[in-house]
């Protein structure tokens, strides 16, 4: 595709041609007007309602969460990703406000909560037979390439820069790390965390 072929080429689908489907899943506005979202193909002309709801009984057993206490501009990146690979929830600790840009609107289809401190969260997760597990290169942590991730947990990542705050490591049940070969001591936080759900997907999900 050209660059130009590129610059007017529309994502999605157009109206929906022929006999409209019956069902109340379908959006009969989208239907007349066409759907260009972000979705794919399964979810054409699904109202935003019913794929979630179609996602609620698909979703996978792992959280993660985000400390948000200098605006983490990853945030935006993590709720895109966790929705790519069906993570339940993700979980904002701190701040409530988040820069929602980077979430490329995923974020309308993802289940987010907040909690005021890292103990919320472990308050939490301890409520709901969660393991917390924080992804941070400290000493002490396990290389996340032969660790054991459990099944249900919550996977917690800290700031870009700072890492996970005192009371967030000491809040967590173990850690994990992930490899690293070259110069810097750390990689950005949304990739990590993009690392450390493809670990989990790799370990339980169905690929079939």
């Amino acid at each position: 595709m050209t660059y130009e072929e590129r610059e007017t080429h529309e994502i999605g689908v157009g109206p929906w041609e022929g006999e409209w489907p019956e069902g109340d899943h379908w959006d009969p506005e989208l239907l007349a007007e066409g759907d260009r979202r972000n979705v794919i193909d399964h979810y054409r002309y699904w109202t935003m309602d019913a794929i979630i709801a179609d996602l609620d009984t698909k979703r996978h057993g792992f959280h993660v969460a985000i400390e948000n206490l200098q605006h983490d501009f990853n945030i935006g990146s993590i709720v895109r990703t966790a929705n790519a690979f069906l993570a339940a929830e993700v979980h904002i600790v701190g701040k409530r406000r988040w820069n929602r840009r980077g979430a490329m609107v995923t974020d309308r289809y993802q289940h987010i909560r907040h909690h005021e401190t890292a103990e919320g969260l472990v308050a939490w997760a301890n409520e709901n037979g969660l393991v917390v597990v924080a992804v941070d290169n400290v000493p002490g942590s396990v290389p996340i390439e032969t660790a054991t991730i459990p099944k249900n947990c919550i996977m917690v990542f800290g700031q870009e820069g700072p890492g996970l705050s005192p009371q967030m490591q000491a809040a967590c049940e173990f850690t994990v790390s992930i490899a690293q070969f070259g110069s810097t001591r750390s990689i950005n936080a949304g990739a990590a965390a993009a690392i450390a759900m493809h670990s989990w997907i790799r370990q339980y999900a169905d690929i079939s």
